[in-house]
């Protein structure tokens, strides 16, 4: 009788133990790590998830994409990574967490956010770059970049090497130099020289700056200077890294980060689930939930990539293997 008594008491314990893993299970949050500069956008697109499916998300982890990804690589727990450069989802940065894939669901741009400072110099570089776009002339956009890199005032440029928009700023300066001064590295070497840049960890930090008059000038995507309420300049489309029909002439510039050299490409913001991640299963839905609803970020300035476009080195995941067969998703090559 005893004995019966103990071996119930097991088996209560052992089903309890099962329901209280099972209701841990259940009520693990979805963890996104994301680009800085889209934790807007990645926040709108969870709470939709979570309205349609009641799977619990967490709060939105931002950062530089190139910082995230060491830091994922570290082995943090997370279920999705969103990035805006493709080398973030490489072995180089991810380790242990790399998974061989990422697929970009929609497209960006590079813009020139500025400051309503009384800095005189402001106002001749914004007429400049108005008149250059009013009358596509080449001049007038050197005129622009050649004050804009004179030292008299102050541009925001994020670190390229924690964040993507920070090397895409310098390529920026790159291919203006090509294009309006017939020497690459002409603005590049002005802006060094005159010590016009001003930079930090990841474009976000630099726009309090913006606002406060301490820089003047701040290089950022279309999208975030949009989602701040940032006055704005439009690079022509040679330069703005937003046009992917260039592709192959952005691919011509180059900058050096510390794990070796990236080319220029088309802004793109992609999206992966890493290795070991946190519930793979909503990770992989939520993948799929964000590719068939990339149109509702339009409001934000970006483009949705209808179809989306997969980069890999690997198998893409069974969960996912559909979206290539109904034509969701193509093929764009290696990572």
């Amino acid at each position: 009788m005893k004995a019966r008594y103990i071996i119930a008491l097991f088996i209560l314990l052992i089903l309890a133990i099962g329901v209280v893993y099972v209701t841990t299970r259940k009520t693990q949050p979805l963890i996104v790590y994301s680009a800085d500069a889209y934790t807007k956008e990645v926040s709108e697109l969870l709470s939709l998830f979570h309205n349609q499916t009641g799977v619990p998300v967490a709060p939105v982890h931002g950062g530089g994409s190139l910082a995230l990804a060491r830091e994922i690589s570290q082995g943090v727990p997370v279920s999705v990574f969103v990035s805006v450069a493709l080398i973030a989802y490489s072995q180089s940065y991810l380790g242990s967490r790399y998974s061989g894939w990422a697929i970009a669901f929609v497209a960006d741009q590079m813009v020139l956010a500025y400051s309503n400072s009384t800095n005189p110099v402001v106002s001749t570089v914004v007429k400049d770059f108005k008149t250059a776009e009013s009358t596509n002339s080449s001049k007038y956009y050197y005129y622009a970049f050649n004050n804009l890199t004179s030292g008299k005032l102050k541009i925001g440029i994020s670190n390229p090497n924690d964040d993507p928009a920070g090397f895409r700023g310098w390529l920026v300066l790159e291919m203006a130099g090509f294009l309006y001064a017939n020497d690459t590295q002409y603005f590049v070497k002005r802006t060094l020289e005159n010590r016009a840049n001003v930079t930090a960890s990841n474009a976000a930090q630099l726009v309090s700056p913006l606002l406060y008059g301490d820089i003047q000038f701040l290089f950022i995507y279309r999208s975030a200077a949009i989602a701040k309420h940032l006055n704005y300049i439009e690079l022509p489309r040679h330069i703005n890294l937003g046009d992917p029909s260039l592709s192959s002439f952005y691919s011509q510039f180059t900058y050096n980060l510390s794990t070796g050299v990236v080319h220029g490409s088309p802004v793109y913001l992609f999206l992966s689930v890493p290795s070991n991640a946190v519930d793979s299963a909503q990770a992989y839905n939520f993948v799929k939930f964000v590719i068939e609803h990339s149109s509702i970020l339009q409001s934000y300035g970006l483009t949705p990539l209808k179809p989306a476009i997969l980069f890999n080195d690997t198998h893409i995941p069974q969960q996912l293997a559909s979206l290539l067969s109904t034509g969701e998703v193509i093929r764009g090559g290696a990572i």
